[in-house]
């Protein structure tokens, strides 16, 4: 599909994920095509299981739950990765920062090497893992902070009172986080609410917040709120903001990545 027919579907879903159901007509005046390639588009989101068809239009599923770690790990794989590289060009020496879960913040691990006396904070597993492994190359240079809290054995991930305790003894230069919905209204959204109110407290902790979001995520609305588009400084993505969204940004001061 052309990128103008990526930016359309990711247009689609964004309306979905306000409106709750779409119309094939008014789909297709909005964006000047036909009738017909709208269909299309309805098609192909369900088979990827981003809506349902219904007589005349789409809905959004009633229900989505969040797959567990190893499912998100190999999913939209590249993308993440891209966008990994993207977010490590935001990190300057000296930084302290906390690197969320999340299989797609996880990527930015990877993409350290050079930087210099770093003080990481972490509540993902498998990231801790990762740096330590980092670290005994001697390819990680700087310090580990473990952000202790009930273990996910699910999601590999800590959360909950002890986390959000821990992380009001902490100031950080940047907080790198995942979500699972980035929208205009519906603003930066995740699927549980008590890891919603944990990453609540990494943004309200960091001077500058980057979210790091894959572009399934973009235009969509899930059921827990961890903060306002506007309390994001940067969104990384693989891909572009959706069409209308640039002037919105803009007031918002949000910079859009790449």
């Amino acid at each position: 599909m052309s990128l103008a027919g990526e930016e359309r579907k990711r247009g689609i879903l964004y309306m979905l994920s306000e409106k709750g159901k779409v119309n094939v007509n008014e789909l297709s005046q909005k964006f000047d095509v036909t009738t017909e390639t709208i269909r299309r588009d309805l098609d192909e989101l369900e088979k990827e299981n981003k809506l349902k068809k219904v007589y005349g239009g789409a809905v959004k599923f009633a229900h989505e739950i969040e797959p567990a770690y190893h499912e998100r790990e190999v999913s939209r794989a590249e993308e993440k990765r891209l966008i990994g590289q993207h977010a490590a060009k935001l990190i300057d020496d000296h930084d302290v920062l906390v690197i969320d879960e999340g299989s797609t913040a996880m990527q930015i691990i990877h993409c350290l090497e050079g930087k210099r006396e770093l003080t990481i904070l972490v509540c993902a597993i498998p990231a801790l893992t990762l740096l330590i492994e980092y670290q005994k190359r001697g390819s990680f240079d700087g310090k580990i902070i473990f952000i202790g809290g009930e273990v996910n054995a699910k999601h590999l991930r800590v959360s909950g009172p002890i986390a959000e305790k821990m992380m009001e003894d902490f100031y950080v230069n940047k907080s790198f986080i995942s979500v699972d919905g980035v929208s205009l209204e519906g603003g930066l959204s995740g699927f549980d609410y008590e890891r919603a109110l944990f990453t609540r407290k990494l943004v309200r902790s960091s001077e500058t917040v980057v979210v790091v979001a894959d572009s399934s995520k973009i235009g969509k609305r899930t059921v827990a709120k961890i903060a306002d588009l506007s309390d994001a400084h940067y969104v990384v993505s693989d891909a572009g903001p959706p069409a209308g969204w640039e002037k919105p940004l803009q007031d918002m001061g949000v910079t859009w990545v790449p």
